[in-house]
């Protein structure tokens, strides 16, 4: 009698590791990287504290939401759950300097990203002409090549010369 309780008991315990038939299978999540930001002024290289430090995970051209992360006193801040072959945008946001934002690529287990954020310059504008080939704080070609500037017409005289005798 107890040999047939214990084949019972047997069969029914094999039935339930059959998960082929209900509920959805486990799928592992992606592996993730280790990825440290540090955030520096960049006229002196020292650290910035409480820095905003946005990720932006990308999808394409789509952004598929932000995790927000503040720097600590020696300008630093750690983030473990970006999947790797991925891409992220980073925007960067300090009080007293120019917002910063790149998009990277997640390759490695492991990244190091050292950011130096500048001081606000001045304000740019199409109308001047700019000496340098510095847009936006990164250097930059024109697609399109300046037009030189047209020389002011020759200057009228406002009053008739005296006649000269």
């Amino acid at each position: 009698m107890a040999c047939i309780g214990l084949v019972a008991i047997s069969f029914t315990a094999s039935g339930q590791d059959d998960s082929s038939k209900r509920g959805r299978k486990y799928k592992a999540p992606a592996p993730t990287s280790r990825i440290e930001v540090t955030i520096l002024k960049d006229v002196n290289g020292k650290p910035i504290e409480n820095a905003a430090v946005v990720f932006h995970p990308m999808e394409g051209n789509k952004d598929k939401g932000n995790m927000e992360l503040k720097t600590n006193e020696d300008g630093k801040m750690v983030i473990d759950v970006l999947p790797i072959n991925s891409t992220v945008r980073v925007q960067v946001i300090a009080p007293g300097f120019q917002t910063y934002g790149e998009d990277y690529k997640i390759e490695k287990p492991e990244m190091a990203l050292e950011i130096r954020m500048k001081r606000p310059g001045e304000q740019y504008s199409i109308y001047k002409l700019h000496d340098s080939s510095e847009v936006g704080g990164k250097d930059a070609t024109p697609a399109v090549p300046p037009a030189p500037a047209k020389a002011p017409p020759a200057a009228q005289p406002s009053q008739p010369a005296p006649p000269t005798q």
